[in-house]
């Protein structure tokens, strides 16, 4: 990890919109960052002939942001043997069951952060194994290397093997434990969030904790919902009395504004609305909903509905850590449907480089500090490598569909470079 500290950049920038879904170029410009890896002011580079451009030969975009992943899953990425619920059985549970060891944990904790900041991700919203040290280690290793998450204990009590289920009472008491160590660690780069599996996998006393430990520690949620057909018929059987599946979450006071639920494939019209006027989060993870075969995400009318939506890579159903390649995926789907226009929405590439970046950190309650490139904003970075002499109408494409070309040159935290493939260059 190289963790120095920048003061200044010089390249190109492309600066996402604060709200529209929409970026702007600006060529060759100087980010003054100050001692706490806060963006100071942008000006052009006339304004400063003495510093050199820091990664000649690239694009500076905010650093992406992976909505939903798996730290558990690291090493079985590509491993997939679905549909969902038969690969969480045979692949997914005997994987996690591994964490119960702390130094198998801390083995992969540290692959798993390197793996992000060789893709340009500076924050992500992360599920942890369901064992408390392993949790632990994890937070230990986002802490080392810089990068910006929120992550929690995964909970589960029933629906799997024993070796990964913990009881209620537990699971809560090591939530508290950890929340005490890590919320707000770092000035805020470091939070808990509160981690049911899905609804499946928490009986009603889990639920029911784990709504009120987000309510008393004013905590995010994030949890999985209506990702595959067979799921949604074993949740409307277990939960006979609700109408829906977001219903289920709804009873638990899980839907609102400091709420994230990953794959959204097969919801209702209604479940939409619902969640746009709760003002809940979507991670969208079209690369595993490929791989599992669970379904494309309808995400022209998630975004018609105006949900809040981010990408996600939910490594390792999904096959990469790569939000660029993500964004191609999503882009995919979108054809696959027929749906690159519906409801007046345009998904196009430029439009979901947004969602890696700016419509993450807000999706994940960052956006206040990171997601844009302004001053006031905190200075997580990504430097991109681009094609010489590349026309301005093909830099986008060329970020999300050249994936042999368009690869990171460095990753940047709150000023601190916490990846790079060669030293970057620095002024006098």
């Amino acid at each position: 990890m190289v963790k120095s500290k920048l003061r200044t950049v010089r390249g190109t920038l492309l600066v996402p919109d604060p709200i529209r879904r929409t970026l702007a170029k600006q060529d060759d410009v100087v980010i003054d960052i100050d001692a706490d890896g806060t963006i100071r002011s942008i000006d052009d580079a006339d304004a400063h002939p003495s510093v050199p451009p820091t990664w000649p030969g690239t694009v500076i975009l905010p650093g992406f942001v992976d909505t939903h992943i798996h730290f558990p899953q690291t090493r079985i990425l590509g491993s997939a043997s679905g549909p969902l619920l038969d690969w969480l059985q045979e692949a997914v549970f005997p994987e996690e069951a591994r964490f119960a060891e702390l130094r198998y944990a801390r083995s992969v904790a540290a692959q798993f952060c390197e793996a992000m900041l060789r893709q340009g991700t500076t924050s992500a919203g992360i599920f942890s194994s369901s064992h408390p040290g392993a949790t632990d280690e994890l937070f230990v290793a986002l802490d080392d290397w810089g990068l910006r998450a929120q992550a929690g204990l995964t909970l589960m009590n029933r629906g799997a093997p024993a070796d990964v289920l913990l009881a209620t009472e537990p699971a809560l008491e090591a939530a508290e434990a950890l929340i005490a160590r890590w919320h707000g660690h770092d000035r805020d780069r470091l939070r808990f969030c509160v981690t049911p599996r899905f609804a499946l996998s928490c009986d009603h006393a889990l639920m029911r904790g784990a709504a009120d430990l987000a309510e008393r520690h004013g905590l995010f949620v994030q949890t999985h919902l209506s990702e595959n057909d067979e799921e949604l018929r074993q949740t409307a059987a277990a939960f006979p009395d609700h109408a829906d599946y977001l219903a289920v979450y709804e009873d638990y006071g899980f839907v609102g504004k400091r709420s994230i639920f990953a794959h959204c494939i097969h919801l209702s019209d209604s479940e939409w609305q619902r969640m746009a006027q709760a003002r809940a989060g979507v991670a969208h993870c079209p690369d595993s909903n490929f791989f599992l075969g669970s379904g494309c995400m309808p995400l022209a009318r998630a975004l018609g509905h105006g949900a809040r939506v981010g990408l996600g890579t939910d490594m390792g159903a999904g096959r990469t850590f790569s939000l660029q390649r993500v964004a191609s995926a999503a882009y995919d789907a979108t054809l696959v449907r027929g749906e690159a226009v519906s409801d007046g929405e345009t998904v196009t590439p430029e439009s979901l480089l947004w969602l890696a970046t700016r419509g993450g950190a807000v999706a994940l309650g960052f956006g206040d500090r990171v997601g844009c490139l302004a001053p006031g904003y905190e200075a997580d970075l990504v430097a991109i490598d681009v094609p010489e002499d590349l026309p301005d109408d093909r830099l986008y494409d060329a970020l999300l569909f050249r994936h042999d070309t368009a690869a990171v040159r460095a990753t940047v935290v709150r000023g601190r470079l916490c990846w790079s493939r060669e030293a970057p260059a620095t002024g006098p």
